[in-house]
């Protein structure tokens, strides 16, 4: 019974045995499809539903859509770039190099913005779902590589956030 004890100095790491098994793709999967079901609903009805809005809850729409798109990209940057490791097309050392280009905390506006209680349930639905998996995404990284943020990058991200988005993708999708 001491063979456990022997061990306890190398912690296992959940979040990462998570992400590098097969129990990743039920995750992938969820954080794919919240990006498909956003562009969907952003494209189609959440189109018409924000035409029906107030000028002040139209522009909080406009601005926490933005936030929600930008949110679900960089979650898909980053589950992109775990999908890439787990199939062996990066090693773990340039997923994390990579993923100091993702960010992973991407605000919200709060039930108390002006506005808020008129924006459409379908609307309110997906920013939860996106706030919620982005925190478990979050979490996961942290225990992954750390909790250090690296804000290295952080001016040339201001000056063109799509650029480092597109780069991001790019270094995921390509082949060696």
């Amino acid at each position: 019974m001491n063979e456990p004890s022997k061990g306890s100095a190398k912690t296992i790491k959940l979040a990462e045995r998570r992400v590098f098994s097969q129990s990743f793709k039920p995750l992938y999967q969820e954080g794919m499809g919240l990006v498909e079901q956003a562009a969907e609903y952003l494209d189609g009805k959440g189109r018409l539903e924000a035409k029906k809005l107030s000028r002040t809850a139209a522009t909080l729409y406009a601005a926490e859509s933005m936030r929600l798109t930008t949110r679900l990209m960089q979650v898909a940057s980053w589950l992109l770039l775990q999908r890439a490791a787990n199939s062996g097309e990066m090693t773990r050392d340039q997923v994390a190099s990579e993923k100091s280009k993702v960010r992973l905390d991407t605000a919200s506006a709060h039930d108390e913005a002006l506005g808020w209680s008129e924006l459409p349930k379908d609307f309110l639905d997906l920013v939860s779902r996106s706030l919620r998996l982005q925190a478990l995404v979050r979490r996961m990284d942290e225990e992954i590589y750390g909790g250090v943020i690296n804000d290295t990058h952080a001016p040339s991200r201001r000056a063109n956030p799509v650029s480092d988005q597109i780069s991001l993708l790019n270094t995921a999708f390509a082949r060696g």
